[in-house]
């Protein structure tokens, strides 16, 4: 069982549930699923590009990525509808447990001058939006071996209704975010 799914259980939903005085168990807000995606814009003039998005999400996710294609053509990218642009997976259970763990124990770390998320990328609706830069903050991926640097979106989807509920449910998982008033490069 994953780590963080054993904390959720034993830990962070009673103490939500009673900081929140939620009646119900089953209201207590929890993580439902991961989507991480790479939008590869530059596959459209070289797929090895997308080759590597692929290789490099599936290390990272732990299972096979769907490519995902072009909906519209636009010609000032040299773009046409179907086109395959870019790669997203879903995690759920304990892969996404186990991605949650790697992203805040040892990725985030990892990036340079790391002050910490912002804490104001949600929703509305109690999920959360993070941009990495360059997927080499990931342990599985081999620095030297890297020819393009490619980005991704992680979205964590929660059943929480508010951003406060959210908010609390990824700090008590140990979301870094950053303290109010301190900007990213941190000054």
């Amino acid at each position: 069982m994953a780590r963080l799914y054993h904390q959720y259980n034993k830990t962070i939903a009673p103490a939500i549930q009673k900081k929140f005085s939620i009646a119900n168990k089953m209201a207590v807000p929890k993580i439902e699923k991961i989507v991480i995606n790479m939008g590869v814009g530059k596959a459209t003039q070289d797929k090895s590009i997308l080759e590597q998005a692929v290789d490099n999400l599936s290390k990272i996710a732990g299972q096979k990525p769907v490519t995902t294609k072009a909906k519209t053509s636009v010609a000032g990218f040299r773009l046409r509808e179907g086109n395959p642009i870019g790669a997203k997976v879903t995690l759920r259970g304990a892969r996404m447990f186990e991605f949650l763990d790697r992203l805040i124990a040892v990725a985030l770390p990892r990036i340079r001058d790391f002050r910490g998320v912002n804490p104001n990328s949600f929703d509305g609706h109690g999920n959360y939006s993070l941009g990495i830069t360059e997927q080499a903050i990931f342990p599985e991926i081999d620095a030297d071996r890297i020819q393009h640097t490619l980005g991704m979106d992680i979205t964590i989807v929660t059943t929480a209704t508010t951003d406060d509920h959210a908010r609390e449910l990824l700090s008590a998982f140990g979301m870094p975010f950053r303290q109010p008033g301190q900007r990213a490069g941190g000054k």
